[in-house]
């Protein structure tokens, strides 16, 4: 957990105190220093291989041989954009054999607007974003926080000004701005910032101290590599962490607020008004007559669950809104979901004529104003951001007995600070603005290491430290701490730049290797070597072999067949849980896809708000933040590939485009779909079984189509 506490001993102060002291720093919190790259001057060899040569040297290991060019095409697509290179994107990069080459198509596929796509969904996964969440006030347009993180992410914009515009919607040089008479004032932020604030917004629910303990647990689990939750409740058992240090840092964020900001043109809210009035003034009658038919009926049943409550909250319950006391107020509050009748119980209860009159003004109402213009509204955007309540930063903050924002204990107050505050906190720009100066300043030792350790985990499929948002002392120390520091301070070198350091990455003879050795004698005797002396290729002599996610597979699946929407930016949209929408199977013209990105996903108790295909391969709904998902190899898996609608209509689309493609040849059409679906040409032996399965009729392509996409090599990154 919080391993930065260890530090503490060596400071000079601490706003929430009570830090045991300990014989040494542990490693994540010694100062970041840049190591000596091995081996002395670089020349032509890449750092990041130096560091690791190294370390295989160590280990007696030898790393494997470059990967053959057409597998490395197929992993960096779908590492940087998450899409399979076409059969010219293979054709350009095949014919183009010299060195600058590959560092070429690295570039390119960096500067896609499709780059930006996939890393979001990377950050967003780990930022816990949710388009739904029954417990998410701000979910009506939390879609325009993510598209603000693919736009940041394309601009390349800095990593330290990335986490400051999420925390405190400017970037830090621009929080305020002086006049030519000396008056300071606070800059108006950047159009569109607004959005980046959807992070904390995210995290407000029903209770207002919701956002802020939500805002602590999310920042830092992901931008210190810490978790904290315990400590709501308790000392931390393992580690030295406070309830009063938890509480301390959540008193940065207690007078953040909710505020709702409409995104449309002043003509569209008159609109909007007026005709929302016309469709009540047309509705009241009907309602008025649903009321009064379903009134002796609703107060029956209210009556029922009232008389099964314990006779205090009858008392409260009997009370007038008006006479009742703050207290008594909050009792009635938390019963309303319990006493409140829905329409389907009220049905429940009826006579059998009462229900189809009932039901018939239901439907009338419900066709009030359909067709007319009058009544017809034009959409109203809105997005939730947050703002500081001067009310709530004037009131005094307390630890929380078992985290209950109803419970504070009175005896333990706290005030607004953070565990590695080494001198008085300044807090005269706001306390989320010196929060977030020292959580990204270059002497702050978690924050970039925590960021390269990420984006190196995304690219292998585990980082140099296997914990990547834990850096605490239960977690042990990372397989190769000086490339990590090394990245690090590459990181802070470079501007905070995200790309150079994804560049450094994918450019490495380690990102390059093959993943398998080849079956020659010489190379097997290596391979048995290396496993025996490194059997969890910690040392990295082999790429590792990995499923796509969940969003790539969707992306994959329909890229192939013609059917992807490259669109970027836009509210979510809604699959389903059978996968369909969209044209019937066989259909000439299937419906084009967006994204596995913009899937809309999150969680509710009356419904699935994850679709099956998502969790089937392992996407999380957002409630917790997700440092890395599981990999899973089950039944559904397979299943999906098998029995899907939307496989069999993406291997429709598929047949057709290559029968079009091919024009009528059918050993064409099996190198174009090999081409498509799995970035290659097919082998002798796979053309010769794919031209006797299809038995010389196009009409069988998209059962063959379908085949490619059960192929287990369809669902790895070679």
């Amino acid at each position: 957990m919080w391993a930065m506490m260890f530090w503490l001993a060596t400071t000079e102060g601490h706003a929430a105190g009570n830090v045991p002291a300990r014989d040494a720093p542990w490693w994540s919190l010694q100062p970041l220093v840049r190591p000596t790259v091995p081996g002395g001057e670089l020349g032509s060899d890449h750092v990041i291989d130096r560091f690791l040569d190294a370390a295989r040297a160590a280990r007696g290991v030898r790393p494997n041989p470059p990967a053959d060019r057409q597998a490395l095409l197929r992993r960096v697509h779908l590492d940087l954009v998450g899409l399979p290179p076409t059969p010219d994107e293979q054709k350009a990069f095949l014919s183009d054999p010299s060195p600058e080459g590959y560092p070429r198509l690295v570039d390119r596929l960096l500067a896609h607007e499709q780059h930006a796509v996939r890393y979001a969904r990377h950050w967003l996964d780990v930022l816990r974003f949710a388009d739904a969440d029954e417990n998410m006030t701000a979910a009506p347009g939390i879609h325009l926080w993510r598209d603000w993180v693919i736009g940041a992410l394309h601009d390349d914009l800095p990593y330290d000004q990335f986490v400051q515009v999420q925390l405190t919607g400017r970037r830090s040089t621009e929080r305020t701005r002086m006049s030519a008479t000396g008056h300071r004032s606070q800059r108006e932020p950047r159009p569109g910032d607004l959005f980046a604030l959807g992070f904390l917004s995210r995290g407000a629910g029903g209770d207002p101290q919701e956002l802020a303990m939500n805002a602590v647990d999310t920042i830092s689990s992901t931008f210190l590599g810490m978790t904290i939750a315990c400590a709501k409740c308790h000392d931390h058992v393992f580690e030295p962490v406070s309830q009063v240090d938890y509480y301390s840092m959540k008193a940065l964020f207690d007078p953040l607020v909710l505020r709702k900001v409409t995104l449309a043109p002043a003509a569209d809210l008159v609109a909007a008004g007026r005709a929302q009035a016309e469709l009540e003034r047309r509705r009241a009658p009907l309602e008025r007559e649903r009321d009064a038919l379903l009134e002796p009926f609703r107060r029956r049943l209210h009556d029922e669950r009232v008389a099964m409550l314990p006779p205090e909250v009858q008392a409260v319950i009997a009370k007038p809104e008006r006479e009742r006391t703050v207290a008594e107020q909050k009792i009635a509050d938390d019963y309303f979901p319990i006493l409140r009748i829905d329409d389907f119980k009220i049905d429940e209860v009826l006579p059998a004529e009462i229900r189809k009159k009932a039901q018939d003004l239901r439907r009338r109402i419900d066709e009030v104003g359909q067709g007319d213009a009058a009544t017809k509204a034009p959409a109203i955007p809105v997005f939730h951001t947050v703002e500081t309540d001067p009310d709530r930063a004037r009131e005094s903050r307390h630890v929380l007995t078992s985290a209950d924002p109803a419970r504070p204990d009175k005896s333990r107050p706290v005030a607004p600070g953070w565990p590695l505050a080494r001198s008085p906190i300044d807090l005269r720009e706001g306390r989320i603005e010196a929060f977030a100066d020292w959580l990204t300043s270059p002497e702050n030792p978690l924050f970039a290491r925590v960021a390269v350790n990420r984006l190196w985990q995304w690219h292998f499929g585990e980082g140099l430290h296997r914990e990547s948002s834990d850096f605490g002392r239960q977690t042990g120390r990372p397989a190769h701490p000086e490339l990590l520091d090394w990245l690090a301070s590459e990181l802070i070198r470079s501007g905070h730049s995200l790309r150079h350091i994804h560049r450094l990455i994918v450019t490495s003879a380690a990102y390059r290797m093959a993943s398998e050795t080849e079956p020659a004698s010489e190379a097997g005797t290596r391979s048995a070597a290396n496993h025996e002396r490194d059997p969890d290729n910690r040392s990295l002599w082999r790429y590792p072999v990995r499923r796509l996610e969940a969003e790539i597979v969707w992306d994959s699946l329909h890229a192939a067949a013609g059917l992807l929407d490259l669109q970027v930016g836009g509210p979510s949209f809604d699959v389903g849980n059978d996968t369909g929408g969209g044209a019937t199977p066989g259909s000439a013209t299937p419906t084009k896809r967006r994204r596995g990105a913009y899937i809309s996903r999150g969680f509710s108790t009356s419904r699935e708000a994850t679709p099956d295909f998502l969790r089937t391969f392992d996407a999380e709904d957002g409630r917790e933040p997700c440092p890395r998902r599981t990999r899973t190899v089950t039944a559904p898996q397979a299943l999906f590939l098998m029995n899907s609608g939307e496989v069999d209509r993406a291997a429709e689309a598929l047949a057709a485009r290559l029968r079009t493609e091919a024009g009528g040849d059918l050993t064409r059409a099996v190198d174009l779909g090999y081409r498509w679906v799995l970035a290659r040409p097919p082998g002798p032996a796979e053309r010769e079984r794919a031209l006797a399965f299809l038995e010389n009729d196009p009409g069988r392509l998209a059962r063959w189509a379908w085949l490619l996409f059960n192929l287990d090599e369809f669902l790895h990154v070679p």
